[in-house]
């Protein structure tokens, strides 16, 4: 399947806290070149009170991310406000507020998945952002269908409507429920039942309106089937686009499957990917040797444990880029050398062979 008149949402790989962060994203973008990625939630208060090393921290990136996302947690409309006129200086090409959180945590700050149980403030906040953002930088929600158990159509339709009165135009769904006490956010991810007919119905319900289907994806045959015109369908039921979450973090090669399946792209192997880590890194290392956070190998090496899933080799792969001595030397040629494939191995990687064939 290649559509050549997708929505700019079409694919899109999901903001992950502790995970999507640049050089993620980075890795992401050489998979999937027509993905649109979207940064980990980033808080206002760091944005608005932190200085140039906080700002370089939760939103640098590399100009290859774009189109790249920043996600926001908030729910102060004057604070994000500042926010997203400081994400768009900073060249972001869209800018999405977090209303499907459901941690404690995110709770106690009064923002994430509990502003669904307040419509109006989350439109007077995204009113407010689109108020600083220029006309072609998007404001986006992410958000979920429904709160703890209530499964009422009502109830999310009703919010859409008011956020989109707003100046929303593309709402990203993940389609469960979040229940706010007593799941964990893990759980939040996999207990509440997934239900693809309620962004269905909001497709036909705001046919202006752009809608993006999150949760429970993952292979690039579901992605295909849930966008393919060819299927049974109706064109007003189905979701303008695709968010892949977890399964693009832990088998970060199927990306590769969903950009060859939407678009056509030519499938990179595993080891060009790995080439271009390596320049990638070295090219980081260098940058950064005298800030007091710079990158090392580590940091870009936790992203890259899900590129052999599945494949010989793989584990070995992932243990030896998590291996603490290995990686304290702090040398971007040790993605090279935990190839599975090579044909020469070196005195660091026989050990991992060994004690795998044992």
């Amino acid at each position: 399947m290649q559509d050549t008149q997708h929505s700019p949402w079409r694919f899109t790989t999901a903001p992950m806290m502790d995970w999507s962060d640049r050089h993620c994203r980075y890795l992401f973008r050489l998979l999937a070149p027509h993905a649109r990625l979207y940064t980990e939630m980033v808080t206002t208060g760091p944005l608005i009170f932190g200085g140039e090393e906080q700002h370089r921290r939760h939103l640098q990136f590399s100009a290859e991310e774009h189109p790249v996302a920043l996600q926001l947690g908030g729910s102060d409309r004057d604070d994000l406000a500042r926010a997203t006129k400081i994400g768009v200086d900073w060249g972001y090409d869209e800018i999405n507020l977090n209303c499907g959180c459901p941690s404690e945590r995110v709770q106690r700050g009064a923002f994430g998945a509990c502003l669904m149980a307040e419509p109006s403030l989350v439109a007077d906040c995204v009113k407010a952002m689109v108020d600083v953002a220029p006309s072609h930088i998007p404001i986006t929600v992410k958000h979920r269908i429904g709160l703890d158990y209530d499964e009422r159509y009502s109830f999310v339709r009703d919010f859409v409507g008011t956020v989109a009165d707003a100046g929303c135009q593309v709402f990203i769904v993940h389609a469960r429920n979040a229940v706010l006490k007593g799941l964990s956010p893990k759980e939040n991810r996999e207990v509440p039942p997934l239900r693809y007919d309620v962004v269905s119905h909001l497709v036909r319900d705001f046919p202006a309106l752009t809608f993006v289907l999150n949760g429970g994806l993952t292979s690039a045959a579901q992605c295909v089937d849930l966008l393919d015109e060819s299927t049974s369908t109706p064109p007003n039921l189905r979701p303008h686009g695709v968010m892949l979450g977890r399964a693009a973090y832990h088998d970060s090669y199927c990306l590769t499957q969903v950009e060859q399946a939407l678009f056509g792209t030519p499938v990179r192997t595993r080891e060009a990917i790995i080439e271009k880590i390596i320049e990638y890194t070295a090219r980081e290392i260098a940058a950064t040797k005298h800030r007091s956070h710079p990158v090392r190998v580590r940091d870009v090496a936790r992203h890259t444990l899900g590129l052999f899933a599945g494949q010989v080799g793989g584990k070995a792969f992932r243990r030896m880029l998590s291996d603490p001595l290995l990686l304290a030397e702090n040398d971007p040629e040790l993605f090279r050398r935990a190839l599975p494939y090579q044909s020469q191995y070196d005195d660091h990687r026989q050990p991992f062979l060994d004690a795998m064939a044992g």
